[in-house]
Protein backbone atom coordinates (compact mmCIF):
# COMPACT_ATOMS: atom_id res chain seq x y z
CA UNK A 1 0.00 0.00 0.00
CA UNK A 2 1.83 3.35 -0.87
CA UNK A 3 1.50 6.52 0.99
CA UNK A 4 -1.47 7.84 -1.07
CA UNK A 5 -3.51 5.05 -0.53
CA UNK A 6 -3.25 5.31 3.42
CA UNK A 7 -4.08 8.94 3.03
CA UNK A 8 -7.31 8.18 1.11
CA UNK A 9 -7.79 6.09 4.46
CA UNK A 10 -7.12 8.38 7.21
CA UNK A 11 -10.12 6.58 9.42
CA UNK A 12 -8.55 3.52 9.44
CA UNK A 13 -5.33 5.53 11.04
CA UNK A 14 -7.42 7.18 13.57
CA UNK A 15 -8.90 3.34 14.86
CA UNK A 16 -5.23 2.60 14.66
CA UNK A 17 -4.53 5.54 17.31
CA UNK A 18 -8.30 4.96 19.19
CA UNK A 19 -7.22 1.41 19.38
CA UNK A 20 -3.88 1.47 20.46
CA UNK A 21 -4.59 4.48 23.35
CA UNK A 22 -7.30 1.46 24.65
CA UNK A 23 -4.77 -1.28 24.65
CA UNK A 24 -2.39 1.12 26.60
CA UNK A 25 -4.67 1.45 29.19
CA UNK A 26 -6.13 -1.55 29.36
CA UNK A 27 -2.58 -3.67 30.09
CA UNK A 28 -1.91 -0.98 32.44
CA UNK A 29 -4.60 -2.05 34.79
CA UNK A 30 -4.02 -6.03 33.80
CA UNK A 31 -0.20 -4.89 34.78
CA UNK A 32 -1.84 -3.91 38.27
CA UNK A 33 -3.94 -7.26 38.18
CA UNK A 34 -1.26 -9.54 37.34
CA UNK A 35 1.75 -8.34 39.98
CA UNK A 36 -1.64 -7.59 42.95
CA UNK A 37 -1.65 -11.05 43.79
CA UNK A 38 2.09 -11.18 44.44
CA UNK A 39 3.07 -8.04 45.41
CA UNK A 40 -0.22 -6.27 46.46
CA UNK A 41 -2.02 -3.44 44.54
CA UNK A 42 -0.80 -0.68 47.08
CA UNK A 43 0.47 2.52 46.14
CA UNK A 44 3.88 1.70 45.49
CA UNK A 45 2.82 -0.76 43.01
CA UNK A 46 1.16 1.57 41.32
CA UNK A 47 3.66 4.05 41.14
CA UNK A 48 6.18 1.10 39.96
CA UNK A 49 3.90 0.64 37.47
CA UNK A 50 2.86 4.16 35.79
CA UNK A 51 6.35 5.05 36.11
CA UNK A 52 7.58 1.68 33.67
CA UNK A 53 5.01 2.37 31.22
CA UNK A 54 5.55 6.05 31.20
CA UNK A 55 9.34 5.56 30.80
CA UNK A 56 8.54 2.81 27.96
CA UNK A 57 5.51 5.08 26.08
CA UNK A 58 8.43 8.04 25.97
CA UNK A 59 10.91 6.25 24.16
CA UNK A 60 8.42 4.70 22.05
CA UNK A 61 7.22 8.47 20.81
CA UNK A 62 11.31 9.58 20.74
CA UNK A 63 12.80 6.17 18.92
CA UNK A 64 8.79 5.99 16.34
CA UNK A 65 9.00 9.62 15.33
CA UNK A 66 12.63 8.97 14.39
CA UNK A 67 12.03 6.04 12.87
CA UNK A 68 9.02 7.64 10.48
CA UNK A 69 11.23 10.43 9.46
CA UNK A 70 13.90 8.28 8.12
CA UNK A 71 11.13 5.83 6.42
CA UNK A 72 7.99 6.38 6.53
CA UNK A 73 6.86 3.26 5.45
CA UNK A 74 3.44 2.26 7.86
CA UNK A 75 4.57 -1.31 7.01
CA UNK A 76 6.92 -1.27 9.75
CA UNK A 77 4.52 0.37 12.62
CA UNK A 78 1.61 -1.83 11.54
CA UNK A 79 4.67 -4.89 12.06
CA UNK A 80 5.31 -3.58 15.41
CA UNK A 81 1.65 -3.52 16.28
CA UNK A 82 1.61 -6.98 15.27
CA UNK A 83 4.60 -8.00 17.50
CA UNK A 84 3.52 -5.78 20.46
CA UNK A 85 -0.26 -8.22 20.13
CA UNK A 86 1.46 -11.12 20.66
CA UNK A 87 3.41 -10.36 23.16
CA UNK A 88 0.83 -9.08 25.19
CA UNK A 89 -1.27 -12.36 24.78
CA UNK A 90 1.95 -14.19 26.03
CA UNK A 91 1.53 -12.38 29.01
CA UNK A 92 -0.72 -14.72 30.83
CA UNK A 93 1.10 -18.05 29.60
CA UNK A 94 4.43 -17.13 31.27
CA UNK A 95 3.48 -13.87 33.42
CA UNK A 96 3.27 -15.33 36.24
CA UNK A 97 6.16 -17.27 36.14
CA UNK A 98 8.84 -14.59 35.19
CA UNK A 99 7.46 -13.12 38.13
CA UNK A 100 8.00 -16.17 40.45
CA UNK A 101 11.60 -16.44 38.49
CA UNK A 102 12.16 -12.91 39.44
CA UNK A 103 11.26 -12.91 43.52
CA UNK A 104 13.00 -15.98 43.75
CA UNK A 105 15.91 -14.47 42.33
CA UNK A 106 16.19 -11.67 44.33
CA UNK A 107 15.06 -13.12 47.45
CA UNK A 108 18.36 -14.77 47.86
CA UNK A 109 19.82 -11.42 47.02
CA UNK A 110 18.86 -8.43 48.40
CA UNK A 111 18.39 -7.90 52.07
CA UNK A 112 15.82 -4.45 51.72
CA UNK A 113 13.02 -3.32 49.36
CA UNK A 114 12.51 -6.57 48.05
CA UNK A 115 8.76 -5.79 47.00
CA UNK A 116 9.88 -3.15 45.42
CA UNK A 117 12.74 -4.28 43.72
CA UNK A 118 10.77 -7.59 42.81
CA UNK A 119 7.90 -5.52 41.42
CA UNK A 120 10.18 -3.45 39.11
CA UNK A 121 12.25 -6.10 37.94
CA UNK A 122 8.60 -8.58 36.53
CA UNK A 123 7.27 -4.90 35.41
CA UNK A 124 10.32 -3.89 33.62
CA UNK A 125 10.36 -7.73 31.92
CA UNK A 126 6.89 -8.60 30.96
CA UNK A 127 5.79 -4.54 30.40
CA UNK A 128 8.19 -2.15 28.69
CA UNK A 129 8.26 -3.93 25.30
CA UNK A 130 5.29 -4.09 24.45
CA UNK A 131 4.48 -0.33 25.48
CA UNK A 132 7.23 0.81 24.09
CA UNK A 133 5.94 -0.59 20.59
CA UNK A 134 2.94 1.08 21.58
CA UNK A 135 4.47 4.35 22.52
CA UNK A 136 5.77 4.59 18.74
CA UNK A 137 1.91 4.72 17.33
CA UNK A 138 1.60 7.98 17.83
CA UNK A 139 3.98 10.00 16.02
CA UNK A 140 4.18 7.63 13.11
CA UNK A 141 0.39 7.73 12.29
CA UNK A 142 1.12 11.72 12.50
CA UNK A 143 4.12 11.36 10.11
CA UNK A 144 1.57 9.34 7.74
CA UNK A 145 -1.49 11.32 8.14
CA UNK A 146 0.02 15.18 8.05
CA UNK A 147 0.65 16.00 5.03
CA UNK A 148 0.30 20.09 4.45
CA UNK A 149 1.22 22.79 7.41
CA UNK A 150 -2.16 23.96 7.01
CA UNK A 151 -3.92 21.35 8.49
CA UNK A 152 -0.96 19.82 10.58
CA UNK A 153 -2.76 21.24 13.71
CA UNK A 154 -6.13 19.78 12.70
CA UNK A 155 -4.74 16.35 12.28
CA UNK A 156 -2.66 15.77 14.97
CA UNK A 157 -5.55 17.33 17.18
CA UNK A 158 -7.57 14.54 16.20
CA UNK A 159 -4.62 11.94 16.49
CA UNK A 160 -4.96 13.02 20.17
CA UNK A 161 -8.13 12.79 20.83
CA UNK A 162 -9.21 9.96 19.06
CA UNK A 163 -6.22 8.26 21.55
CA UNK A 164 -7.52 9.92 24.44
CA UNK A 165 -11.40 8.36 23.74
CA UNK A 166 -9.41 4.80 23.38
CA UNK A 167 -7.72 5.59 26.89
CA UNK A 168 -11.17 6.44 28.50
CA UNK A 169 -12.97 3.41 27.09
CA UNK A 170 -9.45 1.19 27.88
CA UNK A 171 -9.72 2.44 31.57
CA UNK A 172 -13.38 1.62 32.22
CA UNK A 173 -13.59 -1.39 30.49
CA UNK A 174 -11.39 -3.65 32.57
CA UNK A 175 -11.90 -2.40 35.67
CA UNK A 176 -16.38 -2.76 35.43
CA UNK A 177 -16.58 -5.49 32.56
CA UNK A 178 -14.03 -7.51 31.69
CA UNK A 179 -11.42 -8.26 34.96
CA UNK A 180 -14.50 -8.99 37.00
CA UNK A 181 -16.29 -10.72 34.57
CA UNK A 182 -13.35 -13.39 32.78
CA UNK A 183 -10.49 -12.09 34.46
CA UNK A 184 -7.17 -10.46 33.85
CA UNK A 185 -5.92 -13.43 31.68
CA UNK A 186 -8.84 -13.14 28.98
CA UNK A 187 -8.94 -8.97 29.42
CA UNK A 188 -5.07 -9.49 27.83
CA UNK A 189 -6.30 -11.81 25.33
CA UNK A 190 -9.19 -9.41 24.28
CA UNK A 191 -7.26 -6.19 23.82
CA UNK A 192 -4.12 -8.38 22.31
CA UNK A 193 -6.72 -9.65 19.98
CA UNK A 194 -8.03 -6.20 19.24
CA UNK A 195 -4.24 -5.18 17.92
CA UNK A 196 -4.05 -8.32 15.99
CA UNK A 197 -7.12 -7.94 14.18
CA UNK A 198 -5.90 -3.87 13.69
CA UNK A 199 -2.27 -5.93 12.06
CA UNK A 200 -4.06 -8.11 9.76
CA UNK A 201 -6.52 -6.05 8.66
CA UNK A 202 -3.78 -3.58 7.40
CA UNK A 203 -1.56 -6.91 5.86
CA UNK A 204 -4.23 -8.23 4.51
CA UNK A 205 -5.36 -4.92 2.23
CA UNK A 206 -1.37 -4.80 1.21
CA UNK A 207 -0.87 -8.55 0.41
CA UNK A 208 2.29 -8.58 2.87
CA UNK A 209 3.45 -9.99 5.61
CA UNK A 210 1.39 -13.21 5.17
CA UNK A 211 3.71 -15.63 6.97
CA UNK A 212 4.45 -13.44 10.12
CA UNK A 213 0.60 -13.29 10.11
CA UNK A 214 -0.01 -16.76 10.25
CA UNK A 215 2.46 -16.98 12.70
CA UNK A 216 1.18 -14.31 14.87
CA UNK A 217 -2.52 -15.67 14.87
CA UNK A 218 -1.50 -19.14 15.32
CA UNK A 219 0.61 -18.19 18.93
CA UNK A 220 -2.63 -15.78 19.74
CA UNK A 221 -4.79 -19.35 19.48
CA UNK A 222 -2.41 -21.56 21.42
CA UNK A 223 -2.20 -18.19 24.29
CA UNK A 224 -6.35 -18.16 23.95
CA UNK A 225 -6.26 -22.12 25.02
CA UNK A 226 -3.58 -21.89 27.59
CA UNK A 227 -3.37 -18.31 29.20
CA UNK A 228 -6.49 -19.44 31.03
CA UNK A 229 -5.59 -22.76 32.29
CA UNK A 230 -3.47 -22.09 35.58
CA UNK A 231 -3.91 -20.39 38.70
CA UNK A 232 -1.93 -17.61 40.20
CA UNK A 233 -0.90 -19.98 42.31
CA UNK A 234 -0.25 -22.59 40.20
CA UNK A 235 1.61 -24.86 42.77
CA UNK A 236 -1.58 -24.74 44.57
CA UNK A 237 -3.48 -27.71 44.47
CA UNK A 238 -6.99 -28.47 44.70
CA UNK A 239 -8.35 -24.71 45.34
CA UNK A 240 -11.44 -24.43 46.70
CA UNK A 241 -12.04 -21.22 44.75
CA UNK A 242 -9.79 -18.48 43.06
CA UNK A 243 -11.21 -15.83 41.05
CA UNK A 244 -10.69 -11.94 40.54
CA UNK A 245 -13.58 -8.99 41.74
CA UNK A 246 -13.48 -5.32 41.23
CA UNK A 247 -11.35 -4.96 44.23
CA UNK A 248 -8.77 -7.95 44.58
CA UNK A 249 -7.46 -11.21 43.30
CA UNK A 250 -9.05 -14.00 46.11
CA UNK A 251 -8.19 -17.27 47.01
CA UNK A 252 -9.93 -20.07 49.16
CA UNK A 253 -8.36 -23.21 50.07
CA UNK A 254 -8.62 -25.63 52.26
CA UNK A 255 -6.62 -28.21 54.39
CA UNK A 256 -7.54 -30.45 57.43
CA UNK A 257 -7.69 -27.89 60.21
CA UNK A 258 -9.37 -24.97 58.54
CA UNK A 259 -10.45 -23.11 55.56
CA UNK A 260 -8.22 -20.08 54.30
CA UNK A 261 -9.66 -16.88 52.53
CA UNK A 262 -5.96 -14.54 50.86
CA UNK A 263 -6.06 -12.18 48.30
CA UNK A 264 -2.05 -12.31 48.03
CA UNK A 265 -0.49 -15.67 47.28
CA UNK A 266 3.06 -14.83 48.55
CA UNK A 267 2.48 -13.03 51.78
CA UNK A 268 -0.27 -13.42 54.53
CA UNK A 269 -3.65 -14.20 54.38
CA UNK A 270 -7.22 -12.28 54.95
CA UNK A 271 -9.16 -14.59 57.13
CA UNK A 272 -8.89 -17.91 58.36
CA UNK A 273 -11.76 -20.56 59.99
CA UNK A 274 -10.68 -23.36 61.69
CA UNK A 275 -12.93 -26.37 61.15
CA UNK A 276 -12.94 -27.52 64.87
CA UNK A 277 -15.23 -25.38 67.24
CA UNK A 278 -13.71 -22.99 69.80
CA UNK A 279 -10.92 -20.88 70.20
CA UNK A 280 -9.07 -20.38 67.25
CA UNK A 281 -5.54 -19.88 68.55
CA UNK A 282 -5.53 -17.08 66.93
CA UNK A 283 -6.35 -12.98 66.61
CA UNK A 284 -9.87 -13.54 66.96
CA UNK A 285 -9.64 -15.26 70.25
CA UNK A 286 -7.55 -11.93 71.80
CA UNK A 287 -9.78 -9.40 69.78
CA UNK A 288 -13.23 -10.91 72.29
CA UNK A 289 -11.72 -8.78 75.44
CA UNK A 290 -13.52 -5.82 73.55
CA UNK A 291 -16.97 -7.31 74.25
CA UNK A 292 -15.60 -7.84 78.37
CA UNK A 293 -14.09 -4.17 78.12
CA UNK A 294 -17.53 -2.68 77.05
CA UNK A 295 -18.87 -4.17 80.28
CA UNK A 296 -21.18 -6.77 78.32
CA UNK A 297 -22.05 -8.63 81.38
CA UNK A 298 -23.84 -5.67 83.06
CA UNK A 299 -25.99 -4.63 79.38
CA UNK A 300 -28.61 -6.70 78.32
CA UNK A 301 -27.70 -5.90 74.11
CA UNK A 302 -24.17 -5.53 73.06
CA UNK A 303 -23.96 -3.39 69.81
CA UNK A 304 -21.02 -4.28 67.42
CA UNK A 305 -19.33 -3.11 63.91
CA UNK A 306 -16.99 -4.60 62.06
CA UNK A 307 -15.06 -2.69 59.56
CA UNK A 308 -13.16 -5.40 57.36
CA UNK A 309 -15.49 -8.13 58.06
CA UNK A 310 -13.87 -10.50 55.69
CA UNK A 311 -14.88 -14.15 55.64
CA UNK A 312 -16.69 -13.00 59.41
CA UNK A 313 -14.56 -15.38 62.06
CA UNK A 314 -14.63 -12.75 64.56
CA UNK A 315 -18.63 -12.20 64.33
CA UNK A 316 -18.80 -16.18 64.66
CA UNK A 317 -16.53 -16.38 67.44
CA UNK A 318 -17.99 -13.49 69.16
CA UNK A 319 -21.49 -15.09 68.60
CA UNK A 320 -20.75 -18.57 69.96
CA UNK A 321 -19.44 -16.98 73.03
CA UNK A 322 -21.59 -14.26 73.56
CA UNK A 323 -25.40 -14.31 73.37
CA UNK A 324 -26.39 -10.84 74.03
CA UNK A 325 -24.66 -9.27 70.85
CA UNK A 326 -25.98 -7.70 68.07
CA UNK A 327 -23.33 -8.16 65.29
CA UNK A 328 -23.15 -5.84 61.57
CA UNK A 329 -20.77 -5.68 59.39
CA UNK A 330 -18.81 -3.43 56.96
CA UNK A 331 -16.76 -5.29 53.58
CA UNK A 332 -16.05 -3.13 50.56
CA UNK A 333 -15.81 -6.48 48.46
CA UNK A 334 -19.13 -8.25 47.97
CA UNK A 335 -17.63 -10.89 46.56
CA UNK A 336 -15.70 -11.52 49.96
CA UNK A 337 -19.03 -11.70 51.50
CA UNK A 338 -20.79 -13.83 49.25
CA UNK A 339 -17.68 -16.21 49.61
CA UNK A 340 -17.83 -16.25 53.44
CA UNK A 341 -21.04 -17.07 52.98
CA UNK A 342 -20.42 -20.07 50.91
CA UNK A 343 -17.22 -21.60 52.24
CA UNK A 344 -16.51 -19.87 55.67
CA UNK A 345 -20.71 -20.39 57.53
CA UNK A 346 -20.93 -16.51 58.55
CA UNK A 347 -23.96 -16.38 60.24
CA UNK A 348 -27.54 -15.36 57.92
CA UNK A 349 -28.49 -13.18 61.08
CA UNK A 350 -25.27 -11.02 60.83
CA UNK A 351 -25.84 -8.25 58.26
CA UNK A 352 -22.88 -7.17 56.53
CA UNK A 353 -22.92 -3.74 54.26
CA UNK A 354 -20.83 -3.44 51.36
CA UNK A 355 -19.36 0.02 51.45
CA UNK A 356 -15.92 1.40 52.46
CA UNK A 357 -15.35 1.40 56.59
CA UNK A 358 -15.24 5.21 56.63
CA UNK A 359 -17.27 5.94 54.18
CA UNK A 360 -20.20 3.89 56.07
CA UNK A 361 -19.18 5.94 59.51
CA UNK A 362 -19.60 9.09 57.73
CA UNK A 363 -23.29 8.10 56.44
CA UNK A 364 -24.65 6.72 59.30
CA UNK A 365 -25.53 8.52 62.59
CA UNK A 366 -25.16 4.73 64.95
CA UNK A 367 -23.28 4.60 68.11
CA UNK A 368 -21.77 0.70 68.78
CA UNK A 369 -20.78 -0.40 72.23
CA UNK A 370 -17.15 -2.11 70.02
CA UNK A 371 -16.34 -1.34 66.53
CA UNK A 372 -13.44 -3.78 65.50
CA UNK A 373 -11.39 -2.25 63.13
CA UNK A 374 -9.76 -4.96 60.73
CA UNK A 375 -9.85 -3.53 57.14
CA UNK A 376 -6.74 -4.76 55.28
CA UNK A 377 -5.72 -3.83 51.80
CA UNK A 378 -3.93 -7.18 50.28
CA UNK A 379 -0.77 -6.66 52.91
CA UNK A 380 -1.52 -2.48 53.74
CA UNK A 381 -3.80 -0.75 55.97
CA UNK A 382 -5.66 1.77 53.97
CA UNK A 383 -4.44 5.20 54.66
CA UNK A 384 -7.68 6.64 55.45
CA UNK A 385 -8.52 3.90 57.96
CA UNK A 386 -4.97 4.52 59.35
CA UNK A 387 -5.34 8.72 60.56
CA UNK A 388 -6.80 10.37 63.55
CA UNK A 389 -9.17 11.87 61.92
CA UNK A 390 -10.37 8.59 60.94
CA UNK A 391 -10.03 7.44 64.60
CA UNK A 392 -11.79 10.05 66.00
CA UNK A 393 -14.70 9.60 63.66
CA UNK A 394 -15.03 6.23 65.21
CA UNK A 395 -14.89 7.56 68.73
CA UNK A 396 -17.51 9.50 67.51
CA UNK A 397 -19.68 6.54 66.95
CA UNK A 398 -19.22 4.70 70.32
CA UNK A 399 -21.01 4.79 73.42
CA UNK A 400 -18.59 6.99 76.34
CA UNK A 401 -18.28 3.26 77.32
CA UNK A 402 -17.50 1.97 74.15
CA UNK A 403 -14.37 0.27 72.82
CA UNK A 404 -12.01 -0.05 69.40
CA UNK A 405 -9.98 -2.78 68.75
CA UNK A 406 -7.83 -2.72 65.95
CA UNK A 407 -5.70 -5.88 64.70
CA UNK A 408 -2.40 -4.76 63.50
CA UNK A 409 -1.22 -7.90 61.81
CA UNK A 410 2.42 -7.15 61.76
CA UNK A 411 4.53 -6.95 64.90
CA UNK A 412 7.42 -4.63 63.92
CA UNK A 413 10.91 -3.99 65.90
CA UNK A 414 12.69 -0.69 65.46
CA UNK A 415 11.17 2.64 66.87
CA UNK A 416 9.39 4.60 64.28
CA UNK A 417 7.83 1.50 62.94
CA UNK A 418 3.98 1.15 62.18
CA UNK A 419 2.30 0.05 65.17
CA UNK A 420 4.30 3.19 67.02
CA UNK A 421 2.37 5.41 64.39
CA UNK A 422 -0.63 3.28 64.72
CA UNK A 423 -0.53 3.66 68.72
CA UNK A 424 0.59 6.64 69.14
CA UNK A 425 -2.18 8.19 66.29
CA UNK A 426 -4.72 6.22 68.45
CA UNK A 427 -3.17 7.84 71.65
CA UNK A 428 -4.16 11.24 70.28
CA UNK A 429 -7.36 10.29 70.57
CA UNK A 430 -8.48 8.05 73.03
CA UNK A 431 -7.64 8.45 76.59
CA UNK A 432 -7.26 4.56 77.45
CA UNK A 433 -5.30 2.24 75.22
CA UNK A 434 -3.88 -0.59 75.61
CA UNK A 435 -1.85 -3.29 73.25
CA UNK A 436 -1.87 -6.78 73.70
CA UNK A 437 0.50 -9.49 71.48
CA UNK A 438 -1.24 -13.15 70.30
CA UNK A 439 0.97 -15.54 71.23
CA UNK A 440 2.33 -17.40 68.30
CA UNK A 441 1.39 -14.92 65.83
CA UNK A 442 2.47 -11.64 63.92
CA UNK A 443 -0.92 -9.90 65.14
CA UNK A 444 -0.87 -7.24 67.90
CA UNK A 445 -4.40 -6.41 68.98
CA UNK A 446 -4.72 -3.05 70.06
CA UNK A 447 -7.96 -1.61 72.84
CA UNK A 448 -8.92 2.09 72.86
CA UNK A 449 -11.76 3.55 74.66
CA UNK A 450 -12.77 6.90 76.48
CA UNK A 451 -13.36 4.72 79.41
CA UNK A 452 -10.39 4.53 81.33
CA UNK A 453 -11.67 1.48 83.16
CA UNK A 454 -12.08 -0.89 80.57
CA UNK A 455 -9.16 -3.07 82.20
CA UNK A 456 -10.83 -3.61 84.96
CA UNK A 457 -14.12 -4.33 83.29
CA UNK A 458 -12.15 -6.98 81.55
CA UNK A 459 -10.95 -8.43 84.86
CA UNK A 460 -13.94 -8.31 86.24
CA UNK A 461 -16.36 -9.90 83.95
CA UNK A 462 -13.87 -12.85 82.69
CA UNK A 463 -14.59 -13.97 86.30
CA UNK A 464 -18.03 -14.12 84.84
CA UNK A 465 -17.04 -16.77 82.20
CA UNK A 466 -18.36 -20.16 82.48
CA UNK A 467 -16.32 -21.55 79.93
CA UNK A 468 -13.50 -22.34 81.17
CA UNK A 469 -10.99 -22.13 77.98
CA UNK A 470 -12.13 -18.45 76.91
CA UNK A 471 -11.76 -17.83 80.58
CA UNK A 472 -8.27 -18.63 80.99
CA UNK A 473 -7.17 -16.70 77.80
CA UNK A 474 -9.01 -13.38 79.20
CA UNK A 475 -7.24 -13.82 81.88
CA UNK A 476 -3.89 -14.10 79.97
CA UNK A 477 -4.94 -10.85 77.90
CA UNK A 478 -5.85 -8.89 80.91
CA UNK A 479 -1.79 -9.97 82.55
CA UNK A 480 -0.66 -8.95 79.05
CA UNK A 481 -2.31 -5.47 78.46
CA UNK A 482 0.33 -2.79 77.74
CA UNK A 483 -0.14 0.51 78.14
CA UNK A 484 0.08 3.22 75.61
CA UNK A 485 1.09 6.70 75.99
CA UNK A 486 0.88 9.75 72.95
CA UNK A 487 3.98 9.45 71.15
CA UNK A 488 5.82 11.49 68.01
CA UNK A 489 4.59 9.04 65.53
CA UNK A 490 1.29 10.64 64.04
CA UNK A 491 -0.82 9.84 60.48
CA UNK A 492 -2.93 11.99 59.26
CA UNK A 493 -5.09 12.30 56.33
CA UNK A 494 -2.80 14.52 54.45
CA UNK A 495 0.06 12.44 55.80
CA UNK A 496 0.12 8.56 55.68
CA UNK A 497 3.01 6.46 54.74
CA UNK A 498 1.14 3.27 55.70
CA UNK A 499 2.65 1.28 52.52
CA UNK A 500 6.04 2.32 53.08
CA UNK A 501 5.87 1.35 56.80
CA UNK A 502 3.98 -1.74 55.82
CA UNK A 503 7.06 -2.68 53.41
CA UNK A 504 9.99 -2.16 56.32
CA UNK A 505 7.69 -4.86 58.30
CA UNK A 506 7.28 -7.09 55.37
CA UNK A 507 11.12 -7.21 54.59
CA UNK A 508 11.38 -8.18 57.87
CA UNK A 509 9.36 -10.67 57.70
CA UNK A 510 10.73 -12.08 54.51
CA UNK A 511 14.70 -11.47 55.85
CA UNK A 512 13.66 -13.91 58.91
CA UNK A 513 11.90 -16.76 56.49
CA UNK A 514 14.84 -16.96 53.71
CA UNK A 515 17.30 -16.80 56.35
CA UNK A 516 17.52 -20.64 56.75
CA UNK A 517 17.78 -21.15 53.18
CA UNK A 518 19.90 -18.36 51.91
CA UNK A 519 22.42 -20.52 54.53
CA UNK A 520 21.78 -23.49 52.61
CA UNK A 521 22.17 -21.81 49.32
CA UNK A 522 25.34 -20.27 50.65
CA UNK A 523 26.56 -23.48 51.62
CA UNK A 524 25.62 -25.73 48.99
CA UNK A 525 24.53 -23.98 46.05
CA UNK A 526 21.39 -24.38 43.99
CA UNK A 527 21.36 -28.30 43.79
CA UNK A 528 20.82 -28.24 47.85
CA UNK A 529 18.21 -25.73 48.20
CA UNK A 530 16.29 -27.55 45.59
CA UNK A 531 17.22 -31.01 47.38
CA UNK A 532 15.49 -28.75 50.79
CA UNK A 533 12.85 -27.81 48.93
Amino acid sequence: MEKKSILSNKYYLYLTEFFAGMAVMAVELGASRLLAPYFSSSQIVWTIIIGTIMIAMALGNIWGGRSADKDPNPDRLYRRILIAAVWIALIPVVGKYIILGVSGLLIFTVSNNFLILAAFAACMIIFVFPLFLLGTVTPSLAKYTVDSLEDNGKIVGTLGAFNTIGSIIGTFLPTFVTIPVVGTAVTFLIFSGVLLVLALIYFFQTGKKKRSCAAALVVFLLCAVLGNRSHFAFWEQDLLYEGESVYNYLQVKETEENVVLSTNVLFGVQSVMQKEKGLTGMYYDTAMAAPLMADTGEKEKLEVLILGMGSGTYARQCQAYFHNLSMEGVEIDEKITDLSREYFDLPQNVNVTTYDGRAYLQAVDKKYDVIMVDAYQDITIPFQMSSREFFTLVKEHLHTDGVMVVNMNMQAKGEGNINDYLSDTISEVFPAVYTADVEGTTNRELFASANCEIKENLEKNTAKIRDRELQNLMYEVSQQLTPCKKGEYILTDDKAPVELLGIQVIDGIIEREVEYYKGIYEEQGLSGLLKML
